[in-house]
């Protein structure tokens, strides 16, 4: 027995010995980003990353990882992005750089966590001059967490980012809990585009308690993910545009999108809550998705799924007559309560005329919108959906019958919206 306790206790000293520790160097005024790649580069495996408390770090040109296994990346001190437009500017058009001021190149076992400390661990991107200018040049994603075998994203907190937040492209096997992000604009004239908080796009990933304020998607599944789950507790959404799948099937591509359940969120003031979006002559199909339990307060478009998403910066919604398009099967709306937001206004992304979210024929009064192509949709059902608009009016539906196979859970038309017996079972 003592033998016994002797190996194991010389095999755990050696584990903790194996563990090291990289405190990232700061020099103030100066950037933080050449000392830290020099260093990490020897700090791959087995190893905290540390930003140390009460130490801000001056992230002004990309950070790239190496390839890492069994590494924690520790945010407990702050990080800051350059306050000036030009300077980020200059670092995203280099030859090198990849559009992420943080980005992975793989790993394994790997975690990027913050801290509870209410003063630090806060990533300041500085986002507000870039919303003001209305400038879209050069702008950086936040964090590329890709092709990371068994990750963990928790208790990050980010203000004021340029644009996108975080993405998972490639990843597996994630797990993303308990992170803030706060992308609302100070001024009612600029508005904070493109600041998506979750971009999910790999497999077996579960996004769950997570706080978002923003300009787009709070959380979206683009094409190639699979076994997404989003268990949202805390108010969620306020002032993006929901939870989304898409968009799918730009130029034509083909889309895969399977297994994805949203549960337990409350959206505030964002233009959608359950949203699918395809391009214009998209491929391919998104299958088994569900929206449940989904709590919405003024919102505009509580159920919204199109085949006709467009860019409204590059011209006017594309008239086509291509016969392809992404096909949807088994979506599920269920449990949806709420108040639809039906008092005329212009959402801040709103940038032509019509604005590009306009549905041709919409009263604003619409609980649900199914903005698809005939024989293109099976098996979508909308049960216990309960909803009144702000201005007491009635509630209303669009959905063209030829388009969705079976009883969608309402009397499919464009008119008030009436539930059937699937839609309240």
């Amino acid at each position: 027995m003592l033998r016994s306790a002797a190996v194991l206790f010389l095999t755990l000293t050696s584990f903790v010995a194996a563990w090291s520790t990289y405190v990232v160097p700061h020099s103030p005024g100066a950037d933080d980003t050449p000392a830290f790649l020099a260093g990490v580069a020897n700090h791959t495996s087995n190893t905290t990353i540390l930003f140390s408390k009460g130490v801000t770090y001056n992230i002004f040109t990309p950070i790239v990882f190496p390839v890492l296994t069994n590494v924690e990346i520790a945010i407990e001190g702050n990080l800051t992005y350059p306050q000036d437009i030009p300077t980020i500017q200059g670092s995203t058009s280099s030859v090198s750089y990849v559009s992420d001021l943080f980005s992975f190149s793989g790993g394994t076992n790997v975690t990027l966590r913050g801290t509870l400390d209410p003063e630090w661990g806060w990533v300041d991107g500085h986002g507000q001059a870039w919303w003001d200018a209305n400038n879209q040049v050069n702008r950086p994603h936040g964090w590329a967490f890709s092709k990371i075998n068994g990750g963990v994203i928790r208790d990050m907190k980010l203000w004021k980012p340029i644009a996108w937040n975080f993405a998972t492209s490639g990843s597996s096997n994630i797990h993303a809990f308990n992170n803030r992000i706060f992308a609302l604009s100070n001024s009612k004239n600029s508005f904070p585009f493109n600041t998506d908080g979750f971009s999910a796009s790999g497999l077996n990933m579960l996004f769950e308690n997570n706080h978002i304020q923003n300009g787009d998607d709070c959380l979206t599944v683009g094409s190639g993910g699979k076994n997404i789950h989003f268990s949202l507790l805390r108010p969620l959404g306020e002032g993006g545009h929901g939870l989304s799948i898409g968009s799918l099937g730009k130029n034509g591509a083909v889309a895969d999108v399977q297994n994805v359940l949203c549960v337990s969120s409350c959206v505030k003031n964002t233009l959608y809550g359950a949203r699918f979006k395809s391009w214009t002559g998209g491929n391919g199909l998104a299958r088994n998705v569900t929206w449940r339990d989904i709590f919405f307060t003024n919102v505009p478009f509580p159920i919204y799924v199109t085949q006709n998403y467009w860019d409204q910066g590059i011209g006017p919604r594309p008239n086509t007559s291509s016969t392809n398009n992404t096909h949807i099967q088994d979506f599920t709306f269920q449990n949806f309560v709420g108040t639809i937001e039906d008092v005329p206004y212009v959402e801040g992304s709103c940038v032509s005329n019509p604005c590009w979210y306009a549905v041709p024929g919409a009263t604003g009064k619409e609980v649900i919108i199914l903005d698809l192509y005939p024989g293109t949709a099976t098996h979508v059902l909308a049960k216990r959906i309960f909803a009144v608009t702000e201005t007491g009016a009635r509630v209303a539906a669009m959905c063209n019958a030829t388009a969705v196979i079976g009883d969608v859970g309402f009397k499919c038309q464009n008119g008030p919206f009436i539930p059937t017996l699937a839609g309240l079972l």
